[in-house]
């Protein structure tokens, strides 16, 4: 289904951040860009000069211990570690019991039933898997709502993920392992090609500052041409593929060494380990 920012308005109850990271730095800050009261956000995050950084620059509430911000707050984003993740529901399920909020976990593997059964009971949980250029505004999220999880609390969901970038919704749990896949790792594949084409651009002669101004400047135009556009990226690469011209001696040659079927491999194996995930952490 089509990406789309959330129609709805942005979640009107107080949000806990559990974990002060990257990713929760980026979602707060797109919170606060788009009128969401600092006195609302509160964060959780042992790590003092964290804690600090975040009140200081977005003036929300901080706090050392994970049932301290969630106390009273009725949307709890976990923004952990999958290998703490339990650890850190054990600590918030008296608090669950007491004031059951919606859940919304961005760990990689760590299963909606999971969740639940370390926090004492059937709450709403959403899961989500946003990337890393949500640092930016220009992630996407995708998101799926286990079966306690009313519309309500999807629009909770949906305009708390649209403050980092677009949202993908998926019916099956199982699918947030390939979202992971493609989304959530994908950026490091694009990173990797950067690094082959710059390294080949090198190896033709190009000076190291000029080919890694043509790789950016040549991924950044390819991505807004995708999405600026809204054409198939087969019809985008056939128009740009002249007959026995460069590109297409560039991608038949990455054909012949099996390019597609390794992409392919690469986002099943990718697939597989968060499934695993899951299965370590249980």
């Amino acid at each position: 289904m089509p990406a789309s920012r959330s129609p709805f308005p942005l979640p009107d109850a107080s949000i806990a951040f559990i974990g002060g990271g990257n990713m929760a730095r980026s979602l707060i800050g797109g919170l606060v860009g788009r009128g969401v009261e600092a006195s609302r956000i509160r964060v959780a995050e042992p790590v003092q000069a964290l804690r600090e950084a975040l009140a200081q620059d977005f003036g929300v509430q901080v706090f050392a211990e994970a049932a301290q911000a969630a106390d009273g707050a009725e949307l709890w984003m976990l923004a952990v570690k999958p290998q703490v993740m339990r650890e850190v529901c054990a600590s918030l399920a008296e608090t669950a019991a007491r004031q059951p909020p919606l859940v919304v976990s961005i760990a990689a593997g760590i299963t909606s039933a999971q969740l639940q059964r370390w926090l004492g009971g059937a709450l709403p949980v959403v899961r989500a898997m946003p990337n890393t250029p949500a640092l930016l505004g220009a992630g996407v999220t995708g998101l799926y709502a286990a079966a306690q999880v009313d519309a309500r609390g999807r629009e909770r969901a949906e305009a708390l993920l649209s403050a980092a970038g677009p949202t993908v919704w998926v019916d099956e749990e199982a699918l947030i392992d390939a979202v992971t896949a493609v989304s959530g790792s994908g950026p490091a594949y694009v990173f990797l090609l950067a690094e082959a084409m710059e390294a080949a651009g090198i190896a033709q002669g190009l000076p190291a500052e000029a080919a890694r101004t043509l790789v950016r400047q040549t991924l950044l135009g390819a991505a807004r041409m995708l999405i600026e556009g809204g054409e198939a990226p087969a019809e985008l690469r056939r128009r740009v593929t002249s007959p026995n011209g460069t590109t297409q001696a560039a991608i038949e040659t990455f054909q012949a060494g099996g390019f597609e079927a390794l992409v392919d491999r690469a986002i099943a194996a990718a697939t597989e380990r968060g499934r695993q995930l899951s299965a370590a952490n249980d």
